[in-house]
């Protein structure tokens, strides 16, 4: 995106402003707005007249009892004041999409302005991937930059369709996006060795493809989260009351089987922080992970397996991180993912190449005070898993092609 001159043209960035907000409206956290300025500072002192849609959160699944969309809740005029004072310059707001407001405001737009459209969700054309709405939309700007590496695995129309309306040399990736796939692929095609994957998170069956995609490139894989329990219950442990995926015994060997074909070393956590119902307010004591007691249940790893999983960290030189290690939103089962985010701060320290993939993680990361502390947090959940697991994203196919 550094060689096109944008000088005085109007360009329109799809970015992710996907935050959340509190009950009040208010950012709770800005991480993936602070994401994106860089491109779009990039595009200001180019003098370029820039054009930013984003979706917030799913109006069309959360519609209000009259089946009208809650404008209130999902607008992105929550975001206007905050981005306007990041950025040192008044943001404009269209209350539409490709509307009537949009369009003048587009049109008035002069070099070195922000507009900010209303959330592309609004419109249903956006989820189904409308060319009619992405031509829409192609036609209020002469450039399309896609900075939104969080939304590139779906082929909506702000995302992958409208790019089909520019020419390859008016299409490009962001600044986030080039550093997001550069770094993505610095795990997925060159990790040095040792290269350890830590996978968390509730189910296997949200891992399975991330999980044979790593076996065959990872010297070390640690399980952490609810999936842990599914592994346990294969080799015929005893789990209480933890998350189990019943239908899923079998995959969980085969991956052990597979693991071990591949020469890779699959660390499960050998102890638990266990407690006697789902809240932080829970009695809660520590029990080997295969020796959990009926009616209690594993919400995070236990500190043995933080020892363990921390030693294997701390001596790789490549580590990747993908889903917690407990239900780290409640204080008392958050130990883990937070060891394991300063486990990954000191394997950076010692020079290894380290990225937290996406969602939860940067949470637990953000949370540990220790995001600047490791090489790379990505801004994509969904996304960094689809590029990990190998498959082929419709955001970065369509300015490539």
């Amino acid at each position: 995106m550094m060689k096109i001159n944008y000088g005085g043209e109007k360009v329109l960035v799809r970015v992710d402003f996907n935050v959340p907000l509190n009950g009040a409206y208010e950012i709770t956290d800005d991480t993936r707005i602070r994401a994106a300025l860089p491109t779009i500072q990039h595009l200001l002192d180019a003098d370029a007249a820039v054009i930013l849609m984003s979706h917030l959160g799913r109006p069309l699944k959360k519609k209000l009892e009259n089946g009208e969309i809650n404008v209130e809740k999902f607008t992105l005029n929550h975001i206007v004041e905050h981005l306007s004072s990041l950025l040192d310059r008044q943001v404009a707001f269209a209350s539409d999409l490709i509307g009537p407001d949009a369009r003048a405001k587009a049109e008035q737009l002069k070099g070195g302005q922000v507009l900010l459209l209303e959330n592309t969700r609004f419109e249903p054309g956006e989820e189904k991937g409308s060319d009619e709405l992405a031509k829409e939309l192609s036609s209020l700007a002469s450039y399309y930059v896609n900075d939104a590496f969080g939304t590139a695995h779906r082929a909506h129309a702000s995302t992958a369709k409208v790019a089909q309306f520019f020419d390859a040399d008016k299409k490009s990736f962001g600044l986030l996006m080039e550093k997001e796939i550069t770094n993505a692929n610095k795990v997925k095609e060159n990790p040095t060795s040792p290269y350890t994957a830590i996978v968390g998170g509730a189910k296997v069956s949200d891992k399975i493809l991330l999980l044979e995609n790593l076996l065959s490139k990872c010297d070390n894989i640690l399980i952490g989260g609810g999936m842990a329990y599914t592994f346990f219950k294969a080799l015929g442990g005893e789990i209480g009351n933890s998350l189990v995926e019943i239908d899923k015994l079998d995959l969980a060997k085969e991956i052990l089987e597979k693991a071990e074909q591949n020469n890779t070393k699959i660390y499960l956590p050998v102890d638990s922080t266990i407690a006697d119902a789902f809240s932080n307010d829970a009695n809660i004591q520590q029990a080997n992970s295969d020796a959990i007691p009926a009616g209690w249940m594993g919400l995070d790893i236990g500190s043995a397996a933080i020892g363990e999983f921390s030693q294997v960290i701390e001596s790789s030189k490549t580590v990747m991180w993908n889903g917690p290690m407990g239900v780290f939103e409640m204080p008392n089962f958050a130990q883990g993912s937070i060891a394991i985010a300063q486990a990954m701060a000191k394997a950076t320290e010692s020079g290894a190449f380290t990225m937290v993939g996406g969602g939860d993680s940067v949470s637990a990361v953000n949370q540990a005070g220790l995001a600047d502390s490791v090489s790379f947090v990505s801004t994509g959940g969904g996304a960094m898993l689809e590029f990990l697991e190998g498959k082929e994203l419709p955001g970065i196919k369509a300015i490539q092609d």
